[in-house]
């Protein structure tokens, strides 16, 4: 009987690092989600709110990482238990950084809300903010699941986010190049950019947690981790040309 407490009792407390992880993919989700509608309608309030939510996942990853190392001192696991509760420690790291990425977006709202720009400075934003946040829900429906089959898809997809974030560069420069007055409001959506493009990232970086934690090996090195933004040059007599 006490042998089944215990087991009962470790099965319970690897659900909770589970369930934690959970909520902080859910609560990352919405802080980028906000941030990004903060930045397109200017609004101050929703930015602020996405800022002083960060400390969720500021105080969901120290939960983890303290509860992970208790564990492993207390139930000593081996093989899949030991891969679960490592993998918890990297994802929710990973997930904490979504959410600096989420704040640090929001905390450009004021500047560019200053010189308020046409809307379409904000599509490319919105459309690389829909790709990367569809790879992070993808990938956080597969921690759920365990289905590791769609992992090499979410990786290809990484690199098309790169090369939307790359095409985003070029444009947000032409912008700068053509009017002088565009320069600060789209260098901080340049920053934006940015920020969204390593959330796919990190999205990556999850997915090719989960594969470890489900089959034990890792997944190939060999895949693109980088956008293509510095090779990018525009040409004064090109952008006018625009």
């Amino acid at each position: 009987m006490q042998t089944q407490h215990i087991v009962r009792a470790y099965d319970e407390e690897l659900a909770s690092l589970g369930n934690r992880i959970a909520a902080m993919g859910g609560h990352a989700e919405r802080m980028v989600e906000q941030s990004v509608a903060a930045l397109v309608n200017s609004d101050l309030s929703l930015a602020r709110k996405v800022i002083a939510d960060d400390h969720v996942l500021d105080e969901g990853q120290r939960w983890v990482d303290d509860q992970a190392i208790l564990l492993i001192a207390k139930r000593q696991p081996m093989a899949d238990d030991l891969r679960e509760i490592v993998g918890t420690i990297r994802i929710s790291a990973d997930l904490e950084r979504v959410g600096d990425l989420g704040k640090n977006i929001a905390k450009r709202v004021v500047a560019v809300a200053d010189t308020r720009q046409p809307i379409r400075l904000f599509r490319g934003i919105e459309a690389l903010a829909t790709l990367a946040l569809t790879q992070l829900k993808q990938v956080l429906d597969v921690y759920a699941s365990r289905s590791v089959g769609a992992i090499g898809f979410m990786r290809d997809r990484d690199e098309e986010i790169d090369a939307m974030y790359t095409s985003l560069f070029r444009e947000l420069l032409t912008y700068m190049m053509e009017d002088p007055r565009n320069i600060t409001p789209c260098t901080h959506l340049l920053f934006c950019a940015k920020n969204i493009e390593r959330i796919g990232d990190h999205a990556t970086n999850i997915a090719e947690t989960i594969y470890y934690v489900a089959t034990g090996e890792q997944l190939p090195l060999e895949r693109p981790k980088e956008d293509k933004s510095h090779h990018v040059v525009v040409l004064e007599n090109a952008s006018k040309a625009l």
